[in-house]
């Protein structure tokens, strides 16, 4: 009987974001070995840790949902835990109807349990619609509904317009009247099936959380920026004895008679198991041929592109600004930006990395509305300081700026969106040894991507020859 060790199995994840990063850490634990081949020369996707007048900044993602565990453990996992930070403040506003109000509480996505708590964003005769959803008869949402269509049925257009579409637009950058409420908000639509009044079922909703009494931060960051998660993990899979490569553009997945051959562009590399990390319309031409219908399913998802323009002014030009985290804003007013966040309120680490400065950031471009980002990058930063200026009456001059257009930036769920992502997983499961993760299946947020890589590499572990040779080992 042949007693040599079983030879663990290689697996190659295309697509060094945080979600292929997180894999590769998932696959490492369970006994493969592991390439990661990133075909840009940066690690971490739409995570960026950059600086601005010597004063270290995010450049992409800043924070992540804290109340989801999956972000947090794999932080805490790669030696990050005491770097863990929650906002220094969440005092949030709206930019609508000319004025910065505050953002209201008791709500689920801008959908309120009590009319009276959106008396500040709302019109009279908005108010008065919202309160008669409890009059109204229920309201079918079938298999799925865009969360804009529904929300509006129920309790008017102006808690769309004004609260949900700033807040899920902060999310996707997309339309609240395309979303998929089942995929992007599931509680709401939970509610919805379960609840004639919506307002019933979001107060219902805020009950049963009161009930689990959560406690703590819902959002969280990480000293020196979220955008030093990436790099963490890296080191990490490389400790553990994986290779990552950069600039190493995958150009054509095959299948063998044993496993898969990754072609780049300087080499071929043999698997026995492939992960697809990678945005929609690279995971559909590396799938065109090994797998047509799920090629052609991903080809249809569309993205929306945005910039961040982030901005430094001296602290003392800036020291009127009121202690607030940010504010949001509604596309129906009109303006440019669709956010602003004040880093220097917002995170200690800005506050005390950078003393003499103020830190901002400004985000421009959704959905449909990309015609700006053809702009130059001193143009961007113009219509920030204009619409700035308006909010909150800044007329100080930055002392350095730097803008960042994530083209493609992030995927779009629209109605359905759930039922594409279960057919192409199910095409993509007939063969063997390949499993696709990232922002595009299961949620945009660092905790969904990682859950989704999670996942993936679950499921390889569990196909691979790594299984089968465990089991026959059990067996002798």
């Amino acid at each position: 009987m042949d007693n040599a060790p079983a030879r663990a199995p290689h697996i190659v994840v295309v697509g060094g974001g945080i979600s292929g990063l997180a894999a590769a850490h998932r696959l490492l634990a369970g006994g493969a070995r592991v390439t990661v081949l990133e075909g840009s020369a940066v690690l971490g996707g739409k995570l960026l840790a950059g600086e601005i007048e010597g004063a270290p900044v995010d450049l992409g993602a800043e924070s992540m949902l804290a109340r989801r565990p999956e972000g947090v453990e794999l932080a805490r996992a790669v030696g990050l835990g005491d770097r863990l930070q929650a906002p220094a403040t969440a005092n949030a506003a709206l930019w609508t109807r000319g004025a910065l109000r505050p953002m209201p509480k008791g709500h689920v996505m801008g959908v309120p349990a009590d009319p009276a708590t959106l008396h500040d964003i709302l019109s009279t005769e908005g108010l008065a619609r919202v309160a008669q959803d409890r009059a109204l008869a229920p309201s079918e949402v079938g298999e799925d509904i865009g969360v804009g269509e529904f929300v509006a049925k129920r309790v008017g257009r102006e808690v769309v317009d004004r609260l949900v579409e700033p807040l899920l637009g902060g999310v996707y950058a997309g339309d609240a009247y395309k979303i998929s409420m089942r995929a992007a908000v599931p509680q709401l639509f939970e509610a919805a099936r379960t609840h004639g009044s919506l307002l019933d079922g979001v107060e219902e909703l805020q009950k049963k959380a009161a009930a689990r009494q959560q406690t703590g931060p819902v959002f969280a960051g990480l000293d020196g920026g979220i955008g030093t998660l990436p790099g963490a993990v890296a080191d990490a899979v490389r400790a553990r004895g994986g290779t990552i490569r950069t600039e190493a553009p995958v150009l054509e997945l095959t299948r063998t008679a044993d496993g898969w051959r990754i072609r780049t562009d300087t080499e071929l590399v043999d698997a026995d198991g492939v992960i697809l990390s990678t945005p929609a319309w690279s995971a559909s031409a590396l799938l065109s041929d090994v797998s047509p219908a799920a090629a052609a399913e991903l080809a249809e998802v569309e993205y929306a592109s945005m910039a961040l323009v982030t901005l430094a002014f001296r602290r003392a030009d800036l020291a009127g600004i009121e202690e607030r985290s940010g504010f949001l804003v509604p596309p129906v007013d009109g303006r440019t930006i669709k956010a602003s966040t004040f880093s220097t309120h917002k995170w200690s680490w800005v506050k005390e990395r950078g003393p003499d400065l103020f830190v901002l950031r400004t985000s421009i471009g959704r959905y449909g509305e990309e015609r700006h980002l053809d702009w130059d990058d001193a143009d961007l930063v113009d219509v920030s300081l204009g619409d700035l200026g308006d909010a909150v009456g800044l007329s100080a001059k930055p002392v350095a700026t730097t803008v960042n257009r994530w083209i493609g930036g992030l995927p779009q769920y629209p109605v359905g969106h759930l039922a594409k992502v279960a057919r192409i997983r199910a095409q993509v499961a007939e063969l063997p040894g390949l499993r696709v993760c990232g922002a595009v299946y299961d949620g945009v947020g660092i905790p969904a991507c990682v859950a989704s890589a999670q996942r993936a590499a679950d499921e390889i572990i569990a196909t691979s020859t790594l299984a089968r040779n465990t089991q026959s080992d059990a067996g002798q």
